[in-house]
């Protein structure tokens, strides 16, 4: 579903993108997802978006976030804000990164022909949308085999083309060197 010629843009929402490799079990290599649409289009640019904890604390992702950084992709973060449940009490953290991809793919409108969104969640389908009204063709890579689907049938109805995450596995899957 990709042409050499065109002009392709990824944005990647990190943590949705994490929770559907890891229901689905494998080692995602982000070198690798670079090659696969470097081989396949005009790869404009790769976004990731995460949001991370505050620079004290020890962050899992931050050593991912560095190689992305590091490695071409452009990496969009923000900090995780916390805040005090208003009905149970409890501390809780939210890192909401779906109006920076939104603003994101809007933005770079006028520099691609065709967008890949790498996240399942039905908030992104007016973006979607609007994208598709600016003439540019939207892929949405999620999965349906997780356990809830990660995919939300509106925003699949919406998109030009799904791809299956867990059909890219063979293409994706990081090898651990022996």
């Amino acid at each position: 579903m990709f042409y050499q010629t065109e002009k392709v843009a990824v944005f990647i929402d990190g943590s949705n993108l994490y929770a559907a490799i890891r229901s689905l079990g494998f080692d995602f290599d982000y070198k690798k997802l670079l090659d696969y649409f470097q081989a396949r289009c005009n790869l404009l640019r790769a976004y990731y978006y995460t949001a991370l904890g505050d620079e004290q604390d020890y962050s899992p992702i931050r050593p991912l976030v560095d190689w992305l950084a590091y490695n071409g992709y452009t990496v969009i973060t923000k900090p995780i804000k916390e805040y005090v449940d208003p009905v149970t009490g409890n501390r809780r953290t939210k890192g909401n990164m779906d109006i920076e991809i939104s603003v994101g793919m809007l933005s770079m409108t006028p520099y691609y022909d065709h967008a890949v969104l790498f996240s399942g969640d039905g908030d992104f389908r007016s973006v979607v949308e609007a994208v598709q009204q600016r003439g540019k063709r939207v892929t949405v890579i999620s999965s349906l085999l997780t356990q809830p689907p990660m995919i939300a049938d509106e925003l699949r109805r919406q998109a030009d083309d799904f791809i299956e995450l867990n059909s890219l596995r063979d293409s994706l899957v990081r090898h651990m060197s022996s």
